[in-house]
């Protein structure tokens, strides 16, 4: 959009309806069945998508909306859903098999294993690898929802916030130049959200614990297996994903030789790595893990949904967003935050970012250059950081993770929250935790 048209409030419709279909459509019993089919989350999101480009190319021109389609499924959509996918894959082939008692501190002890390595491993990595291990140790256990959203809030949000290789938004910073390890910086926000969130989470699981059936409470205190690893193969094509991520930056010289990165390198090694992975892993690990490729496909929908429809809002975001007054580290946390919850984190990451880049630098502030020559003043850039990761959290759609560890759960048969009793989850336990954050971190 080459300028904000008055009628852009129609044109962010079909993603508010796509946001509404994902949050309704499971609630209204005749609907349910229906929307369960990828097929027909395909079509409600490709309706939406397609509405989004004909006001785009009503309202400016057709040109307009295929640069938009062009650029978001290219350069946002493919990147993203070729991360997500072949760290699923590769992660689906590690099987760690184990029955180990199902009492707070060992639930606690995984939660806190799956936050120390999403940095590492990337989110979808580790919530990939960790969470059948969680459902298998909770199988007898009644009460199991708590311990899957906590590990939606931790694992597959929280964890990512150390290594641009943790989390999407964090990833599209490195790309504009971000230098790679400025992300450790956070490690006293990541320190205390991480915390706070795994002692509440102890102190709430404890008295679930007590409330489950004597007879459950007694085999879930025994230890029946330990844990044990196989299709450590896959390790090795991890390696090779997180490498590529990291080396293979499109533009960018490769390092220690004068061969520039083309497009789309970074994405090849990494399907390459994906199918490495199919190849050398004994199919009977993959049953084991019960690895199906639902979950991945749910999100590779609905996604391309989202980042169309999105375009719209954005767009309004990217043009007006210095009308919105922000100037302080805690507007930026609460406004990256609060639109991350909704619009999907990594773009809006990158809107915050590019209206951080226009204020100046405060006298005394330490800033970041970035590729482009502009240069962002650090605290600002600390506080889209942690808004658009932390806050990711608040929704099944705030990041890509989300929604893969819920269809994953609902596949073993946990009847997970709504899309709004989700969102209740998070309010009672993660607004507080943020909004001390704010005031502790970002002042």
């Amino acid at each position: 959009m080459h300028s904000v048209h008055p009628l852009w409030p129609l044109g962010s419709l079909p993603f508010v309806l796509l946001l509404l279909a994902i949050a309704v459509l499971p609630l209204i019993p005749r609907a349910a069945h229906w929307w369960h089919a990828n097929s027909n989350k395909l079509i409600v999101a490709a309706a939406c998508g397609l509405a989004t480009l004909l006001f785009i190319a009503g309202t400016d021109s057709v040109g307009a909306a295929w640069h938009a389609l062009e650029h978001t499924l290219l350069a946002e959509y493919v990147p993203f859903i070729i991360l997500l996918g072949s760290l699923y894959v590769v992660a689906g082939g590690i099987v760690i098999r184990g029955d180990l008692a199902a009492t707070p501190t060992t639930n606690t002890s995984i939660l806190l294993v799956g936050t120390l390595i999403a940095s590492i491993m990337g989110t979808t990595g580790a919530s990939v690898l960790l969470i059948r291990l969680l459902l298998a140790t909770n199988q007898q256990r009644t009460r199991v929802v708590h311990t899957v959203v906590f590990f939606i809030f931790l694992v597959s949000n929280i964890g990512g916030l150390l290594l641009p290789i943790g989390d999407p938004p964090l990833f599209l910073g490195y790309l504009r130049g971000v230098p790679f390890f400025w992300t450790l910086h956070m490690w006293k926000p990541f320190l205390f959200v991480s915390g706070s969130v795994l002692a509440i989470y102890w102190v709430v699981d404890s008295w679930m614990f007590r409330r489950e059936p004597a007879a459950a409470r007694a085999a879930e205190s025994v230890t029946r297996r330990l844990v044990h690893l196989s299709g450590s193969m896959n390790l090795l094509w991890l390696v090779g994903i997180l490498a590529a991520v990291i080396v293979l930056v499109p533009g960018r010289v490769l390092p220690g030789t004068s061969w520039t990165v083309p497009n789309f390198a970074r994405e090849a090694v990494m399907v390459a790595c994906a199918v490495l992975s199919l190849i050398t892993t004994r199919a009977e690990l993959r049953r084991l893990n019960s690895f199906t490729w639902g979950p991945i496909l749910e999100v590779a929908v609905l996604f391309i949904g989202i980042f169309v429809a999105m375009q719209v809002p954005l767009g309004v975001l990217q043009q007006r967003g210095g009308e919105l007054g922000l100037s302080s580290p805690n507007g930026y946390f609460l406004a990256t935050g609060i639109l991350s919850s909704f619009l999907d984190n990594a773009p809006t990451y990158l809107v915050f970012l590019t209206t951080a880049i226009t204020q100046p630098v405060p006298s005394g502030s330490v800033s970041i250059a970035l590729v482009d020559g502009s240069v962002v003043a650090e605290p600002l850039l600390a506080a889209v950081s942690l808004g658009a990761v932390f806050m990711g959290a608040n929704t099944y759609i705030g990041n890509g993770p989300n929604f893969m560890v819920k269809a994953i759960a609902e596949e073993r048969g946990v009847r997970m929250p709504t899309f709004f009793g989700y969102m209740a989850w998070a309010a009672a336990i993660l607004i507080p935790v943020f909004i001390a954050t704010s005031l502790l971190f970002l002042r």
